[in-house]
């Protein structure tokens, strides 16, 4: 089969490799039918991820159809449409039992970075029973493909971790998938304000389209600046992080209201500081 190959930092190929087989008793391979590129796999491409190490498939996550299953899989069976959990649960293990599945003792985020993924024509999924879902008959497949991860991402790791709340304001810095995936969640907790920052004219108007308040292009004007102009010189409640960099993760410390949230969604590849010596009389109550 043809799969999408890291093979060092700044190297990837298409390459012919050998169907994956069944090789537990909760595995399930599904022929991939969609599937798409994440931010994380960038950031194992520039060699930032330790655990992906060459000679891996990329992706974590795309649907598709269940070609074959293990003779433990229950839930599922042959010709099955199923959607692709960017995470891979157990469910019985002491920290899925917490809900904390990309913690799971023999799971996590195991595609593309600890075992071949679905930048392929086939991946084999581990506890196939919890973490595969069955796609409904007349979904479009090009939008079930962003459930697999980047709704998720943008609902539990932004929106759900940065307390977003009624009356909340909240800024978002990245206009990428996740963070206009964290435009449209983020509504669903009635928010005063969604203020998204990038250095894309596009995605600003795409954020305004999706139901940002307002865009602020940081490479034209200060952020930081209009942020406090727009919030009466609070800051923002909540403070998303989905780009992973330094300066974007600096640049969102600045824009915390007294007792704020910040989020951090995107990966980091290196160190980066916190700035207790601005924020410790903040009252700031919770970093993820």
């Amino acid at each position: 089969m043809k799969a999408l190959v890291y093979s060092a930092a700044n190297s990837v190929s298409v390459q012919q490799k050998p169907e994956p087989v069944i090789s537990s008793p909760g595995d399930a391979i599904v022929k991939l039918t969609k599937t798409t590129i994440c931010g994380t796999d960038l950031h194992i491409l520039k060699g930032d991820v330790a655990t992906c190490q060459p000679g891996r498939i990329l992706g974590h996550e795309g649907i598709g159809v269940v070609y074959a299953t293990g003779p433990s899989v229950s839930r599922f069976s042959r010709g099955d449409r199923v959607l692709i959990s960017c995470i891979s649960s157990c469910a019985v293990c002491e920290y899925c039992r917490r809900g904390m599945y990309s913690h799971c003792t023999s799971g996590g985020w195991i595609l593309g970075n600890s075992i071949d993924g679905t930048q392929a024509e086939y991946v084999r999924i581990p506890h196939a029973d919890s973490s595969l879902y069955k796609i409904p008959v007349g979904v479009d497949d090009a939008a079930m493909v962003m459930l697999s991860d980047i709704f998720p991402t943008a609902l539990e790791c932004g929106v759900q971790n940065g307390k977003v709340q009624p009356g909340a304001t909240v800024v978002i810095v990245g206009a990428g998938p996740v963070g206009l995936a964290g435009v449209m969640t983020a509504q669903l907790y009635s928010p005063s304000k969604i203020i998204v920052i990038d250095t894309d004219d596009k995605r600003l108007e795409k954020a305004r389209e999706l139901g940002a308040s307002a865009g602020i292009n940081n490479q034209a004007e200060d952020a930081i600046a209009k942020v406090k102009e727009l919030t009466d010189g609070k800051g923002c409640d909540a403070v998303i992080e989905a780009v992973g960099v330094p300066a974007t993760f600096a640049l969102c410390q600045e824009l915390l209201a007294p007792g704020g949230v910040l989020a951090n969604v995107g990966v980091h590849g290196c160190k980066v500081d916190l700035a207790l010596d601005r924020l410790w009389d903040k009252n700031i109550c919770e970093y993820r």
